[in-house]
């Protein structure tokens, strides 16, 4: 066993004369046992024998497997751990970094920002879940337990904590309801398209015809539009940050194709024809204003030649056209639009995925033009989108074993 254990009080060496072990300089100062020469290991100081022998035992085989965690380094706070040591390894986005750091801030920090790391036993999570769930959404209290959970799972890395308290038995993260992704029928989808402002109702088109995303719609250039194989190449999407504008890749940060319906290149083409690209630039990557900055021509801009702004877009455009095509109640002066969450421009991509699925298309091909990173998301997502799910099957089976065979019913 690596280690051993030193007497800081009494020499190991008798004395050649008295035959005694002599007193060293430090007897009856401090601890008297330290533990020391342990692979990867602070040496270690003890009052007692028993404990040093404990501590040499356990913390030599923790050494050998590669699972020792030093107590001392879990004395940081949560607060100074997650400043000093976790905030600066955060990736992502620039909006997922900036809700991370929300969820953090506002949420982990002023509840456990002053517990020790090696205090937090299962039971300070149970106790925050508690908390938690009354005074957030189970959806939002998730995010912000997986966001602690992430910090554990960087401490134990670091050598601060041994395991992590989140997955623990007895620790029970909130239930989410299971809510599926809801499509509009078909006749809303093209009432809201005929009434929305006309400069913009390609937009609804290419969410509908193509499932594009609002970012992916707002950052699609002419360049990115193929009417020769059928396909928009989508390279780019436009996100808004703290009020600033940027070009980013889509989500996920990967390109894709996406198969364009000849009514949706007809569509495009009569927009190019009334609506001239505007090349926009921006910077790329985020909203900074030291990063560089791109420029592309955008299929859809204001009428001023900027790129469009969600949050302007929503309220401005979109909200208008619900309420013209029937979806939300008309607005009385200086009141705020009443539209759920469910009406957002989202649903159109809902739609049209409900629309591929229904005619038959692979969840695979349609998890490519999505931009899923596997059909299994696509599958949790839209799954209720496919009524006759097993019917091919039997049919194909009843193909093979002939119909004609009477049924028998057991008696």
């Amino acid at each position: 066993m690596a280690g051993y254990i030193e007497d800081r009080w009494i020499k190991k060496k008798k004395d050649p004369v008295t035959g005694k072990r002599e007193r060293t300089a430090r007897y009856g100062k401090g601890s008297r046992y330290r533990v020391a020469s342990i692979p990867g290991v602070r040496d270690k100081s003890f009052d007692t024998l028993e404990d040093a022998k404990a501590w040499l035992r356990r913390a030599s085989t923790d050494s050998e497997r590669g699972e020792f965690v030093d107590p001392r380094d879990g004395s940081i706070t949560l607060d100074d751990y997650v400043t000093r040591f976790w905030q600066a390894g955060v990736r992502g986005a620039p909006g997922t970094v900036k809700r991370i750091d929300e969820r953090v801030r506002l949420h982990i920090q002023p509840q456990l920002g002053t517990v020790a790391l090696r205090d937090i036993s299962p039971a300070v999570p149970r106790g925050y879940i508690a908390a938690l769930e009354n005074e957030c959404s189970p959806r939002y209290a998730r995010q912000i337990l997986t966001s602690l959970s992430n910090i554990f799972e960087t401490a134990i890395d670091d050598k601060r904590l041994a395991r992590n308290p989140m997955r623990a038995k007895s620790v029970r993260w909130p239930k989410v309801p299971e809510d599926q992704r809801e499509a509009w029928p078909l006749e809303t989808a093209r009432r809201v398209r005929d009434a929305i402002n006309a400069r913009y109702r390609i937009a609804v088109v290419l969410a509908l015809g193509c499932g594009l995303r609002q970012g992916e719609v707002f950052g699609l250039s002419p360049e990115d539009v193929d009417f020769a194989r059928g396909v928009l190449r989508l390279r780019r999407q436009v996100q808004l940050l703290s009020g600033r504008l940027y070009f980013a890749l889509p989500k996920g940060g990967k390109t894709r194709v996406v198969d364009m319906p000849p009514s949706v290149a007809a569509a495009l083409g009569q927009h190019f024809m009334e609506y001239a690209a505007v090349e926009v630039e921006l910077p790329w990557g985020g909203p900074e204003p030291d990063r560089e900055k791109t420029k592309f021509p955008l299929v859809i801009t204001t009428t001023y030649g900027n790129a469009l702004r969600a949050n302007i877009f929503n309220v401005e455009v979109w909200k208008p056209a619900l309420a013209a095509g029937g979806v939300i109640p008309l607005r009385k002066r200086d009141e705020r639009w009443k539209a759920s969450r469910k009406d957002g421009f989202h649903v159109l991509r809902h739609t049209y995925a409900s629309v591929i699925l229904e005619a038959g298309e692979s969840v695979v091909t349609l998890a490519r033009w999505l931009g899923h990173s596997s059909p299994t998301i696509t599958l949790d997502y839209y799954a209720h989108f496919m009524p006759e799910a097993g019917g091919k099957g039997r049919g194909a089976i009843d193909a093979l074993l002939g119909q004609s065979a009477a049924v028998v019913t057991p008696a």
